[in-house]
């Protein structure tokens, strides 16, 4: 299946886990999507916890959300960084509120709760964010992945197949 033409913002900060974000980056550019990192700064470097290192295409102040068809966030501790930076959580409102698809795996519920994106919506995570992810008003079930209309998440990187396979199918609906 391609996904020649689609645009898909991957979003990156320090401590992100690896398979989180190298995983979808790759898998979707191997479907021909136009694959960009989005982070607090242009040309800045962000390490993964076991420090590989990303280079992000656009800063996250400077990306609109409607030139873009989907944004993936990865887990690891980089979330908790990300929803530090407004424009980031604003970049992942906006996409969601344009009906963009926005996939979160791992601790990634993190940006959605700080999002406010996540009332009555059915949502898995990282088992340890659970309350967070139900305080914010979801529904917070145990499967390797769930979808509720745009919105994708998954629990680990155990999961990615699964999340990959759903993101991929998403775009290609759209």
């Amino acid at each position: 299946m391609s996904l020649k033409g689609k645009k898909v913002a991957v979003m990156a900060e320090n401590l992100y886990d690896d398979r989180e974000l190298w995983y979808p980056l790759i898998r979707l550019r191997e479907e021909e999507a136009e694959v960009h990192v989005v982070a607090p700064a242009k040309g800045g470097t962000y390490k993964s916890k076991n420090g590989l290192e990303v280079t992000a295409d656009t800063a996250a102040a400077e990306a609109n959300p409607a030139e873009f068809d989907a944004v993936i966030i990865p887990g690891g501790y980089s979330p908790d960084l990300m929803r530090r930076t407004p424009a980031m959580v604003g970049f992942v409102r906006g996409a969601f509120q344009q009906g963009k698809v926005v996939a979160a795996i791992c601790h990634a519920g993190w940006m959605l709760v700080s999002a406010g994106v996540l009332k009555g919506k059915t949502i898995t995570s990282f088992y340890s964010i659970k309350d967070d992810v139900v305080a914010a008003g979801a529904e917070w079930v145990d499967r390797e992945v769930v979808r509720d209309g745009n919105l994708i998440t998954s629990r680990n990187p155990n999961d990615l197949p699964a999340f990959c396979r759903t993101i991929i199918a998403a775009l290609a609906e759209k």
